[in-house]
């Protein structure tokens, strides 16, 4: 076993790692952008090296900083996590070259899976079943076209080195493959420097199902499935295993075609073999093809290590040591059933917007496995994923299981900025969902009810607005003391785009009437603290006149001063804005140009994805005022469209 090894990535899954390293008496080396200099892996390592910099490009991504950075500290191995370095094949030979060692597969095993195309011609010559498609080098746009329509509609369009939905384009018809080849196209070329794409036929009813594979470079063992199906953009909400619905021929046959697919290549330490399952009637074993392989630990491992109870961190050190495989194949089996859902930093009615900002407060449930990178007081940085946390159950049955996510949703607790997790609850709650009819389409066809939480109940309005006046505290002797009459004061609050008037009346110590607007809630206090309408108190913060009351859903209450004048309710039509800072990847429009309402304008890139910026009416550009390169600010004017006449 190593003595110390260096973690080449940040955030959750460098913390994860650490953990694991703890338990083994190895020492770890972390290393930090600028940005990172205070952050939860930094603190956590017993040494830390600063790489410079604040975007990957000046820090997690230098590879000879980081190679630099072990052989400095003593480091003997590096374990890359995931994203950045982790498959690149280049980074594996240097590593190997310094005379350190890649916790992780070969160059080799990296390039032969790094290429869509590539990798679906040496499976198919494996033995393991692939997806109808064409995969060739031709990327003439008129023969991509000729190609998709011998596929035969809908296909998917997807970048040749892509992943995490990035370069992916679902055209369902003829006539509108020319744009989507266009746009899968450009953002290929923005993440991986490489445009080429290749042409599957898509599954009607898919259902994405992955298997976890271990090797040693030889011989390689499965470690059963995990189902991530729901997507949103492509990109997995919450994932659990052992998939549902899964029969043990299936397990059989996709277990053996993925060990096939490591051993192809052979394959050394976590990786995962992506399949694409038609799900329209049950599971099959005849229903599943080859998607792609992620060379790599990947996020929804814990998942994996819940129901195998295997740590897949210490199977990647001991096998990257040198050491034979742990277990065989028939020393692995399945306990009970896990979900993990991941927690982000996004707005999601406005369209799953990455959002920044400091988070005031965060807890999570003792009940649950919550595998984070930030703590309070911490900044959600425009620089990296949003991921605040994964949140992870385990329970003996799939129900059991699904009842523990419920719960641990609910009781997680994050104030300062928006996340998805109101969205991760109605996700866990949807009906579908429970009785596991899972396919990659659920999100998008109830994302109108998904995204939906509702107004606001009187009760959790009341009891913001005693947090906000102070009264929310054990009461005093002399609460509500008054010569002639009760102690009444209004307190006027803002919830979910609702200005609400609260009469909050203290009749004594522990007995208050709250009005929220015409509704009475009675406030009063027991042994057991606060309760409002019988309810009990939910759990509160309040900082800066802002009040979040936490529970299912989760909303923020906030203070506002009658005095105020109300300004415009929103931004003009006539005005394009960067809706969070950015880089401005394309602009597609000019001075004087006719748009139609819809029309992409420009392309914005901030948190690892691209988000097309349309024109909200038809109309005519009267002025572009950003370029194709230039980093912009939230809130940014970018276009301006001429003044509409009355």
């Amino acid at each position: 076993m190593f003595d110390t090894i260096l973690i080449a990535n940040r955030g959750e899954i460098a913390c994860r790692v650490i953990d694991t390293c703890r338990r083994l008496g190895v020492r770890t080396v972390a290393v930090h952008s600028d940005v990172d200099a205070q952050a939860r892996h930094v603190e956590m390592a017993d040494v830390a090296v600063s790489l410079g910099g604040a975007s990957p490009g000046e820090s997690y991504l230098r590879g000879e900083a980081i190679i630099a950075a072990a052989q400095a500290t003593g480091a003997q191995a590096i374990h890359p996590g995931y994203g950045f370095l982790s498959e690149n094949p280049d980074f594996v030979e240097a590593v190997e070259a310094a005379g350190l060692v890649f916790i992780g597969p070969s160059a080799k095993a990296i390039r032969a899976m790094g290429l869509k195309d590539a990798a679906k011609a040496l499976m198919a010559k494996a033995g393991v079943p692939v997806v109808p498609g064409y995969h060739g080098t031709d990327q003439d746009p008129g023969h991509l076209e000729v190609e998709a329509a011998a596929i035969g509609y809908p296909v998917l369009i997807k970048a040749v080195a892509g992943g995490g939905g990035k370069g992916m384009r679902l055209v369902e018809r003829a006539e509108d493959f020319v744009n989507g080849l266009e746009s899968a196209k450009a953002e290929a070329r923005g993440a991986f420097g490489n445009d080429a794409v290749l042409i599957e036929k898509y599954v009607t009813s898919p259902r994405h199902i992955e298997v976890q594979v271990f090797g040693d470079g030889e011989k390689a063992v499965h470690l059963f499935e995990r189902d991530c199906s729901l997507q949103r953009r492509h990109q997995k909400v919450i994932e659990e295993a052992p998939a549902p619905g899964m029969t043990p021929e299936m397990r059989e046959a996709m277990g053996q075609a993925a060990v096939r697919a490591a051993e192809a290549i052979g394959y050394k330490g976590a990786g995962t073999v992506e399949f694409i399952v038609d799900g329209s009637d049950g599971l099959r074993p005849d229903g599943f093809w080859f998607m792609e392989m992620n060379t790599r630990l990947q996020v929804e491992h814990p998942v994996t290590e819940a129901i195998t109870g295997v740590d897949l961190v210490e199977w990647q050190l001991r096998v990257a040591a040198g050491e034979p495989l742990p277990r065989a194949q028939g020393d692995l089996s399945i306990s009970g059933h896990s979900f993990e859902a991941r927690l982000y930093a996004e707005d999601v009615p406005a369209g799953f917007l990455p959002a920044t900002g400091r988070l005031a407060h965060l807890a999570f449930p003792k009940g649950a496995r919550a595998d984070t990178g930030v703590r309070t007081g911490d900044v959600i940085s425009p620089h990296y994923d949003p991921m605040i946390a994964k949140v992870i159950v385990h329970g003996p049955s799939r129900a059991v299981a699904l009842r523990k996510l419920r719960q641990a949703l609910a009781e997680t607790q994050v104030a300062g900025t928006v996340t998805n997790l109101a969205f991760l609850g109605a996700l866990a709650r949807h009906e579908g969902f429970s009785n596991g009819i899972v396919d990659t389409g659920l999100i998008g066809r109830d994302l109108e009810t998904l995204v939906s939480v509702g107004q606001a109940g009187a009760a959790g309005i009341a009891q913001a607005a005693l947090a906000l006046v102070g009264l929310n505290r054990e009461p005093q002797p002399l609460d509500g003391f008054a010569l002639w009459a009760p102690i009444a004061q209004d307190v006027v609050v803002s919830c979910d785009e609702q200005v609400l008037t609260c009469r909050v009346v203290t009749h004594g110590p522990g007995e208050i009437d709250v009005t929220v607007d015409d509704t009475l809630v009675q406030a009063r206090h027991g042994a057991n603290g606060w309760r409002f309408d019988g309810q009990p108190a939910r759990a509160v913060f309040v900082e800066s006149g802002v009040t979040t009351v936490f529970g299912d859903p989760t909303r923020v209450v906030r203070h506002v001063d009658p005095l105020d004048v109300e300004a415009g309710a929103g931004a003009s039509s006539d005005l394009i804005e960067a809706p969070m800072p950015g880089l401005v990847r394309q602009v597609f429009v000019s001075a004087g140009q006719s748009v139609s309402k819809g029309d992409r304008l420009a392309i914005l890139e901030a948190m690892k994805m691209e988000h097309s910026l349309l024109a909200a009416r038809d109309g005519t550009v009267a002025e572009v005022m950003a370029e194709a390169g230039s980093q912009v600010e939230a809130g940014a004017v970018l276009i301006r469209l001429e003044e509409e006449e009355t």
